[in-house]
């Protein structure tokens, strides 16, 4: 196989889930309804929790900031993917490439990093609800986000320009639907030792790390929910966790499965998988907040009779 820099070969291709043409009207069909739905859902969060003076509190503050980062996450990949198939083309930039990359990291972090807030907030709700409070105050709640932003941007950096020094074969054929970091460190024809050493690395600190503060959160949750004495009790307060238990299942059970091995064992099938990240998570999420949420129904109901009203 011939090496080349991307100097040569200026562009990838993103193969998708399918090169038979005869698949791609219907792939085209389904993530397009995915993607709408997706964005309209976390949008009506959005301005649910927006437009409701009663849901302006640290939890729902942290549910539509997880729908914000939701609707960035996927418009980094469903549109160009969407294009790719309606034009019959598959070529992305190198260029346009590594943005990909540095935005889809980023927005990962910071669902990761607002998935380990929130179990924070039940966590003191439920163990040290005297304290809640003073503790989740609106300071807090924008700082911890704000820091959170600025934090999150250090590690897709690093890996945009230690990628940007990689020399890749003359094969640039990504059998993925969007360019992922463990496909482009695969395909490159350098040593990619370094590369695979940070993201493990600065991996653990940025991704391991808030999930093991979320999963001791959790059992510090459970162990309280234990000490109640009435079952109703119980139940109330598990019921408080049990829709972002579900947010959380799906997240890392997901992220966890494909990227906690080497690069070396990525194969094409795995890029299937990435699609329940990436596009079937942001679209459940604002299901999964709203069905059992009776003051989220309640608000939603409210916002769209609040636009019937001012149709004509």
């Amino acid at each position: 196989m011939v090496k080349g820099n991307l100097s040569v070969t200026p562009e990838f291709l993103l193969l998708g889930l399918s090169e038979v043409p005869e698949h791609q009207p219907f792939l085209f069909c389904l993530f397009l309804t995915m993607y709408l739905v997706a964005i309209v859902g976390n949008l009506l969060i959005v301005l649910a929790i927006s437009a409701t003076s009663t849901l302006h509190t640290p939890m729902y503050f942290l549910i539509a900031s997880l729908s914000c980062v939701d609707v960035c996450f996927t418009s980094v990949t469903v549109p160009k993917m969407l294009l790719n198939m309606h034009a019959q083309s598959q070529s992305i930039s190198y260029g346009r490439c590594l943005a990909q990359m540095y935005f889809l990291i980023l927005f990962l972090e910071l669902d990761n990093v607002l998935l380990a807030l929130m179990a924070y907030d039940r966590f003191l709700a439920i163990c040290h609800p005297l304290h809640y409070t003073t503790t989740m105050s609106p300071k807090f709640c924008i700082m911890s986000v704000s820091v959170a932003l600025i934090v999150t941007n250090v590690y897709p950096l690093v890996h945009t320009l230690l990628m940007s020094t990689l020399s890749f074969c003359a094969s640039v054929r990504i059998h993925h639907i969007f360019c992922e970091l463990y496909a482009l460190l695969k395909l490159s024809c350098s040593d990619t030792h370094t590369s695979e050493l940070v993201v493990y690395t600065m991996g653990s600190l940025l991704f391991v790390c808030p999930f093991l503060f979320l999963s001791l959160s959790y059992v510090r949750i459970f162990s309280a929910i234990q000490r109640l004495r009435s079952s109703q009790g119980k139940l109330k307060a598990f019921s408080t966790c049990s829709s972002h238990l579900a947010v959380v299942s799906l997240f890392y059970g997901t992220l966890f499965g494909l990227y906690l091995r080497p690069s070396s064992s990525y194969t094409a099938e795995d890029s299937a998988a990435t699609v329940l990240y990436a596009l079937v998570a942001p679209m459940l999420n604002p299901f999964i907040y709203s069905l059992r949420n009776k003051d989220m129904k309640g608000a939603l109901r409210h916002l769209l009779s609040w636009r019937k009203g001012w149709s004509w």
